[in-house]
Order: C-alpha cells, then sequence, then structure tokens
C-alpha cells in the first residue's frame, strides 16, 4: 500500500506583495513597450538618413562620371578612379560594371584620401546581394553590413552603398541607456512603491493586530473589559482604511459595552435569584415550623384543648406566610411579564381619577401622615392599564408612608406639561439615603441592608412601578435630598374622551384639596 504524498497548498501573496507586483509589473510593460516603440521608430529614422546618404552617394558618384567625360568607346574607368575624384565620405563602397570590356571594379573609401580596392570576392558578394532596382541590405565579407543602391550612368551600372555600422552604433547606446534606466527605474520604482504602500496599509495593519489580540481575549464569561483599540492616528475617516479603523473602534466599544451589561445582567440575575430566594426561605421555614409543631402536638395530645389551640395558631402562621409567599410570587410574575411585554390592558384613563382614589385609599393606611392632593378640574387622560396605573399610585404613596416619620406631609398631584400627563408624589421627609440612590429601582433594593425587613416591604414595589411606567411609554424619576422628596410619573397625554369620561367626577370628601 504506497502512502500518498502530502500536498502542500501554495502560499497566498500578501495584500501587500501583490500591489506592489501588480504596479512595478504595470510599469515595467509600459515601459518596456515605450522602449521597443522608441528604438523601432528611432531605427526607421536612422534607417531613412541612411537611404538618404547612399541616395547622395549614388548621386554624387554619377557626377563625378560626368565631370570625367570619359567617352564609352575610350578608356575603363575604375571604381577607385571615380571615388578618388569625387571625395566621398569614409565608408563608401562603390562597384562599377560595364564599361568598354564590361569588367567589374569596386573599392571603398577607407579614410581621407585612402582607397582601398574590394577583391572579387568582396565584389560578388555585392553583385549577388543586389538582386532589386531598391535600397538593399548588403553583407560584404570583411566589412560588414552596407547598404546598397543600384543606378545606371554612361554605360555603366554602379552599386553605391554606405556601412549600417553607424546605425547600430547610434542604436545600441541608446537600446542600452533605455534598458539600464528602465532597469534602474523598477527598482526605484520598487522601493518608492514598496514604502508608499507599506505606510498605507499600516492602518490595516494595524486593525489586524488589533482584532487578532481581541480574539485571544477570552470573552464568554466573566467579567470581561476590551482595552484594545486600533491607535487613533491610524483611524483617520478621510480614508478607506483609516474608517475601517475607525468603525472596528466603534465595534469595540459596542462589545465592550454589551459585554459590561452581560457581566452587570449576570450579577442583577444572581443577586435575583439570591434575594427572591432569601424572601422565600423565611415563611418556608415558618410553614414547616407550624406544621411539625402541629403534627408534634396532636400526637402528643391528640384530644386536648391545647393541641386543638396550638394547632390554629400554628395553621394561621402558615396562612399569613402563604399569603407572603403568594404576593412575592405574584408581583415576580407580574415583572417578568412585563419584561416580556404582556399583562397590560389599554384604556382611556383619567390619571386624575387615580391620584384621587390613591390617596383616598392611602389615608386610612396612613393616618399619622399628612396627605394632600393637588389636582385640576378638568379630567386628564392618558392611555393604559386602570389596574396597574393604580398600583404605580399606591406603590409610590406606600412608599412614601413607609419610609418618612409620622407627621410627614405627602403632596400627590396631577398636571399636563409638554404633551405629557405627569404624576408627583411628595413628601418633606428625610429623603433617599444617597448610598441606594443609584439603586432605588432595581429588584429587591430595600433602605433596610439588613434584611431584617423592618418596614415590611420586599424591595420590589418601586422596580415594579418603574416597569408598569415604562410599559406605558413613559418615565419614572426621583429627585431628592432631606426635606424634599418627589417621585415623578411621567406618561404621554392623549386628549379627553368624553365617551370614556364620566360625567361627573367627585372627589374623596376625607381628603385636603389644595
Amino acid at each position: 500500500m504506497t502512502s500518498r504524498p502530502s500536498v502542500r497548498g501554495r502560499r497566498r501573496w500578501s495584500l501587500q506583495a501583490r500591489l506592489i507586483t501588480a504596479i512595478v509589473a504595470v510599469v515595467a510593460l509600459i515601459l518596456v513597450m515605450v522602449a521597443i516603440a522608441t528604438s523601432a521608430v528611432l531605427g526607421r529614422v536612422l534607417q531613412d538618413n541612411l537611404n538618404a546618404q547612399v541616395q547622395t552617394a549614388a548621386q554624387q558618384t554619377a557626377g563625378t562620371l560626368l565631370d570625367l567625360k570619359v567617352p564609352r568607346d575610350e578608356q575603363q574607368v575604375t571604381a577607385s578612379e571615380v571615388l578618388q575624384a569625387g571625395n566621398q565620405p569614409q565608408g563608401t563602397v562603390l562597384v562599377l560594371r560595364g564599361g568598354i570590356d564590361g569588367t567589374q571594379t569596386g573599392a571603398y573609401v577607407a579614410g581621407p584620401g585612402e582607397i582601398v580596392v574590394l577583391t572579387a570576392q568582396q565584389v560578388e558578394d555585392i553583385l549577388l546581394g543586389v538582386t532589386t532596382p531598391d535600397y538593399t541590405t548588403v553583407s560584404i565579407d570583411g566589412l560588414g553590413d552596407y547598404r546598397m543602391f543600384p543606378y545606371q550612368s554612361l554605360g555603366y551600372v554602379a552599386y553605391a552603398g554606405m556601412p549600417e555600422s553607424g546605425v547600430q552604433q547610434t542604436v545600441t547606446p541608446i537600446i542600452t541607456s533605455v534598458v539600464l534606466m528602465t532597469t534602474g527605474g523598477l527598482v526605484l520604482l520598487a522601493v518608492i512603491v514598496a514604502w508608499i504602500v507599506r505606510r498605507s496599509l499600516a492602518p490595516l495593519r494595524a486593525v489586524a493586530a488589533t482584532a487578532t489580540r481581541v480574539a485571544s481575549q477570552p470573552l464568554a464569561e466573566g467579567e470581561v473589559s476590551i482595552t484594545e483599540r486600533v491607535p487613533e492616528d491610524q483611524t483617520d475617516e478621510n480614508t478607506e482604511i483609516g474608517r475601517v479603523g475607525h468603525a472596528l473602534n466603534t465595534l469595540l466599544d459596542h462589545v465592550d459595552s454589551s459585554l459590561d451589561a452581560r457581566q452587570r445582567n449576570e450579577e442583577r440575575m444572581r443577586s435575583f435569584v439570591a434575594d427572591a430566594s432569601h424572601e422565600l426561605r423565611p415563611p418556608l421555614a415558618s410553614i414547616r415550623g407550624f406544621s411539625e409543631l402541629s403534627l408534634r402536638a396532636l400526637r402528643a395530645h391528640p384530644d386536648s384543648p391545647q393541641a386543638a389551640e396550638t394547632t390554629e395558631q400554628s395553621l394561621e402562621r402558615i396562612q399569613a406566610q402563604s399569603v407572603r409567599m403568594t404576593d412575592l410570587v405574584e408581583d415576580l410574575l407580574l415583572l417578568a411579564r412585563l419584561d416580556e411585554g404582556q399583562e397590560l390592558v389599554y384604556s382611556p384613563i383619567d390619571l386624575t381619577q387615580v391620584a384621587v382614589e390613591s390617596v383616598a385609599d392611602a389615608r386610612p393606611a396612613g393616618p399619622e401622615h399628612e396627605w394632600i392632593l393637588d389636582v385640576p378640574d378638568e379630567s386628564l387622560y392618558v392611555a393604559g392599564d386602570a389596574t396597574r396605573l393604580h398600583q404605580v399610585a399606591a406603590n409610590l404613596l406606600a412608599n412614601a408612608r413607609t419610609h418618612t416619620p409620622a407627621g410627614t406631609e405627602v403632596t400627590v398631584s396631577v398636571s399636563r406639561e409638554d404633551g405629557d400627563a405627569v404624576l408627583r408624589v411628595h413628601d418633606d421627609g428625610p429623603g433617599v439615603d444617597p448610598s441606594i440612590a443609584d439603586e432605588l429601582f432595581e429588584r429587591f433594593s430595600r433602605a433596610d441592608r439588613s434584611r431584617a425587613r423592618k418596614s415590611g416591604g420586599t424591595g420590589l414595589g418601586l422596580s415594579i412601578a418603574k416597569a408598569i411606567v415604562a410599559a406605558h411609554g413613559g418615565r419614572l424619576s426621583v429627585q431628592s435630598e432631606p426635606g424634599d422628596t418627589t417621585f415623578e410619573v411621567r406618561i404621554p397625554a392623549r386628549p379627553a374622551d368624553p365617551a370614556a369620561a364620566p360625567a361627573d367626577r367627585a372627589v374623596d370628601s376625607d381628603v385636603s384639596v389644595q
């Protein structure tokens, strides 16, 4: 059984490497195309210039033949003589064929006043190379490539030419210079582009580094705080990458606040469960203790009057603790339903009537307090649940009665302000303890932290009131200092509904109206 060789995936290039490579490659392609086009144009121009020089040499040779005034039937003229008499430039090649005896002679100008006769092979190369009456490039043995042009004059066929080495000597350095400059330019371009790209991508690297550090943190549980942020100098909102860094910082801020909220909710839930367990534990213990006491008395003296009396007292205590447990469970259930958006039945409610009835109910429960009602003559309607709004007012008045000494003046007022129906409960008692001011509306929040429940409350009254007001789209707040405490309920008001409003609203005669 043969094992398959492991195939390693190709390593992907980084964005920086791809950008640098793409830019340098594109520029290199452009430069190469420009160099090729420049060389081609320059070569064409030089070739045309060489053709013009060849044509000039041919015309000058024809003029020299005319100047020699040689009849066709007299002596033979050689290429050397023509070149010598014509003072041709260095490198000029001339081959003459024809004349009296039809001989072929050739020569070239090797230098100023220096004429060299071509060998028979060289002459043969020229004659064989020129096959058209146009410009032709011929390779001459020992001399190189020449540009030749044939013409006829005075019975001669002349082949004049100039070396192409001049074109090559001009083009080669230019091409070499272009190649060197292109290579150097590309190297310099690569360095500059690498610096620019690296600097431009620095914010992106900062974003990646920050995200990596955040991803390595345990965020699933416990108290977590994300302190990592993209540096401010890498979050310029005027650039695309800077906006990414700014967006990441904003996201991390939201995540950090969400984690803090999650931790607070977890702590609140643990505290809530602990408080609920603490509140349920005493009545359960009482029920168990009184039931055991009754059973013990019945088993010891089943027919005695003392056993019957003990059983009756135990059942009364069991019933009282059961009522307390029922109230607590109902309050918890109400909070849960309010959190889910349930439990409310909306209808037009006269908030003024709610205040009047709540004060009327509070007066017998707190006869040692002075209750003052300050309400307008007209009705003030809101869309809400009548039972729950009465519960809000009752909880606020119970809170004022419970946490203020006898003789405290409690004022309940109703007014319309900025489109809101406002219910205020004011007292001149000692005020809210500053140590619990921030958590006053939290569940199981009590001024008596010993949990001795001297006030008789479970700490759910204000939290229920706040939840009910919030479910009505309103807001419950408090302002307190010694001698001046005001709880304010704001609920969006609605126009009066004559059909729903009672024709005559009576104010309880037992309540003083201010």
